[in-house]
């Protein structure tokens, strides 16, 4: 695989900021990490220490320097506030291949912010990095990240079974597959004049 750096983007939609994670960010994803109704599909449990949220921001950081994925925080643009993230990580040039991964406050679900902040990041990784196919995977009870990406134009490509144990309980998850030719971004709303 060929080695090369990777600038996080700064991306911008119409109510979202995607930009890189900054050292302030650490007790807004601490908050969000060690909250276990977020985590209750997640592969690892919450967060019980405020380091591994400057561990995380070091690792994302990383993540660029080593040319391997992007992880993006969002903000709101209302009010500024932090809700969460989206990377693209598993970065593979030669394979033009990636991994889609992201996680949100519970404050904001239901908004569609998930959908809007993934589209951003996926359009700038067709368009940018060339990329021919992405991936995600999702916990089979977590419907409402499946539905964000059937949103997106990914399809179930399959099931993993019993690849995770979530809280002490085995669980499968699906695989997600999208693929360039069927990316279908949608156009950027027109601002009212």
């Amino acid at each position: 695989m060929t080695a090369m750096s990777l600038p996080t983007p700064t991306l911008h939609t119409t109510r979202l900021s995607l930009r890189p994670f900054d050292d302030a960010d650490a007790d807004d994803l601490f908050a969000l990490h060690s909250n276990a109704y977020v985590l209750r599909y997640w592969d690892a449990p919450p967060w019980s220490e405020r380091a591994r949220a400057e561990r995380f921001i070091t690792a994302c950081r990383q993540m660029a320097e080593q040319g391997t994925g992007a992880r993006l925080a969002v903000d709101r643009d209302s009010d500024r506030t932090f809700i969460g993230w989206c990377s693209l990580n598993r970065w593979n040039p030669d394979y033009r291949s990636a991994a889609l991964g992201y996680c949100f406050d519970e404050a904001a679900w239901g908004h569609g912010y998930a959908t809007e902040a993934a589209r951003a990041l996926l359009r700038w990784a067709f368009d940018t990095l060339d990329l021919n196919r992405v991936q995600a995977e999702t916990d089979t009870r977590n419907l409402a990240s499946a539905r964000v990406l059937e949103k997106l134009g990914f399809v179930r490509e399959g099931t993993l079974r019993e690849d995770c144990v979530v809280n002490g309980e085995v669980s499968d998850s699906w695989v997600y597959g999208l693929i360039r030719r069927e990316w279908r971004p949608s156009p950027e709303p027109v601002p009212a004049s």
